[in-house]
């Protein structure tokens, strides 16, 4: 069998090979790329049929001017060859998607490489012919200047960022969505492409987000008055990282002093997020956080020194004593005391003011006081379910028990809404019960009808049954044991 039948029967087999990989294969890169070696079974096999063909309707001289091309269908065939094999064995053929290790210029460098030996070995005496060939091929693969394809071939050797990592190239910052051998694909926050050379990018600095580690640690900076001990700036700053959904709670977020400015200290908030494509939204639930952090804490953003403020201006948030009083003459609990006994409850209260989703109370933690609404509505879970059991709107109350007893809490309570709440701790109510001991009984009455589900106009009615005044006696019992009052005498 002559070497010609040889040559024809390998580039058949060449070709049906490519094709039935071709039918099998789930990989569209693999079919694409794969269609390059059917090109090049076919040329190799009209280039035998057009070669055999001369030989037959050529003289002698005629014949030796086709001579330098007898070469030319099988540096074809070697080409299909070399191609099909780096493709068909660095890819995936069951899935959908290009090698991680083995990327698409890396894969055209390998081919070129290789069928560049090829040629050189074994068809030494055809060289020029095999860099004519090699040189269309390499133009067709590069598709841009060499500066370009050098650069994005480097940058996959060195791999500084792969597809899927967010990255800032100078001036450009998204994430990599593909790497050609000309140029990098960018995807932005805004949903739009931005496309780099190559060049470029090997040139410039690059900050790659996503590595070596994730996830990432970024920081918000906010200045605090003069007026506040650091440690409870940084402390009231921590519990607003806390109440941020994308802040990570591990590893642990810091506060840092960063400067004694002209009319601030000013911190830093460090705290970790687990992808970096968020770190705008995470920003906003840190600041947004910290804001209705220090106006629960009585902390102040102090204005720009070049600002004047009104000596008279005060947080928009701040409720008058009458307000709170008139509030607190709302609550059902509270309607036995006087005004005066009112008046010196609210003197202790404090305001605090709660973003939407932010947690107020949580289920099974101490708690020494109790929320009256003033504005907003707050939302009840039970932690072991997560099911909303209640809703408290405006002049409503919670944590009563917590007050009286010192019991822990019994439910997570969040805000539906931005939320105005102010805060009766138990110092402020145990001042008030050690004046007049007498209120002591009168809210516990109150807050047993309330659990007991009855009318307040019961309660006051003194309609009680045995089984509610022994529940009365008994939580009494714990109120004055929890404020250090005396006893309740027994009646004789």
């Amino acid at each position: 069998m002559s070497s010609a039948t040889l040559h024809f029967f390998a580039a058949l087999a060449l070709l049906l090979v490519t094709l039935g990989v071709q039918a099998v294969t789930k990989n569209r890169f693999v079919r694409q790329r794969l269609l390059l070696s059917v090109l090049l079974s076919l040329g190799s096999l009209a280039g035998l049929a057009l070669l055999s063909l001369a030989d037959r309707l050529l003289n002698p001289q005629e014949a030796q001017l086709v001579g330098s091309f007898r070469n030319l269908p099988a540096l074809l065939f070697a080409l299909g060859l070399i191609n099909t094999l780096v493709v068909t064995l660095l890819n995936p053929l069951r899935v959908d998607r290009v090698s991680e290790r083995f990327p698409n210029i890396v894969q055209d460098a390998l081919v070129v490489g290789l069928f560049f030996g090829v040629a050189t070995i074994v068809f030494r005496e055809t060289i020029l012919t095999a860099s004519a060939v090699s040189a269309v091929v390499v133009g067709f693969a590069l598709q841009d200047t060499l500066g370009n394809a050098f650069a994005g071939l480097g940058i996959q050797i060195e791999k500084p960022f792969r597809v899927g990592h967010w990255i800032k190239v100078g001036d450009f910052e998204g994430k990599v969505s593909q790497i050609t051998w000309r140029a990098t694909k960018l995807l932005t926050r805004a949903g739009t492409y931005i496309i780099v050379p190559n060049n470029i990018v090997s040139k410039e600095s690059i900050t790659n987000y996503s590595e070596p580690i994730l996830p990432v640690r970024i920081f918000v900076e906010v200045g605090a008055t003069y007026g506040k001990p650091p440690n409870v700036v940084k402390a009231a700053m921590l519990e607003a990282i806390r109440h941020a959904p994308l802040a990570l709670a591990t590893p642990a977020p810091d506060v840092l002093v960063m400067e004694f400015g002209g009319s601030s200290i000013n911190y830093r908030a460090r705290f970790w997020i687990a992808e970096f494509e968020v770190d705008e939204i995470a920003r906003d639930q840190v600041r947004s956080a910290i804001y209705y952090s220090f106006a629960r804490h009585g902390i102040e953003i102090p204005y720009p020194i070049q600002i004047e403020m009104s000596r008279d201006e005060s947080p928009a948030t701040a409720l008058a004593a009458d307000d709170v009083v008139r509030l607190l003459g709302e609550v059902g609990i509270f309607a036995p005391l006087s005004e005066a006994e009112r008046r010196g409850l609210a003197s202790g209260s404090r305001e605090k003011l709660y973003a939407v989703g932010e947690v107020i109370v949580r289920q099974g933690e101490n708690g020494a006081s109790m929320f009256v609404v003033h504005e907003g509505e707050a939302r009840v879970t039970i932690d072991s379910s997560g099911k909303e059991v209640a809703r408290i709107g405006a002049g409503g109350f919670f944590g009563e028990m917590s007050l009286l007893t010192g019991d822990p809490r019994t439910a997570t309570v969040s805000a539906a809404c931005d939320t105005l709440l102010v805060e009766i701790p138990a110092s402020s109510f145990r001042t008030i019960a050690l004046a007049h001991p007498a209120v002591v009984d009168a809210v516990g009455l109150a807050v047993v009808a309330r659990r007991a589900g009855l009318d307040q106009a019961r309660a006051e009615a003194a309609l009680l049954d045995a089984t509610l005044r022994e529940q009365s006696r008994s939580l009494i019992g714990r109120v004055r044991r929890f404020l250090g009052l005396p006893a309740l005498r027994q009646a004789d």
